[in-house]
């Protein structure tokens, strides 16, 4: 009987990994592209709503409480 070539195998399964993470790495930079484009999309349907964010001025503290 013929004994296993262990080497090959997990030289298989690395270029498997690698190609795997490339593919999704494409996804990713593609997705990465189009996401901009739907950003601005939705900040012009916020101002068509006429959605008001609340002012954050430099004496706003970030809790909301004041120091007195």
């Amino acid at each position: 009987m013929a004994k296993p070539n262990y080497a090959f195998a997990k030289r298989q399964r690395d270029l498997a990994k690698k190609q795997k993470k490339e593919a999704k790495r494409q996804r990713k930079a593609e997705s990465d592209q189009t996401v901009p484009a739907t950003e601005a999309g939705d900040a012009a349907t916020s101002e068509k709503t006429g959605e008001i964010e609340p002012a954050r001025g430099p004496s706003a503290s970030p809790s909301g409480l004041t120091g007195d």
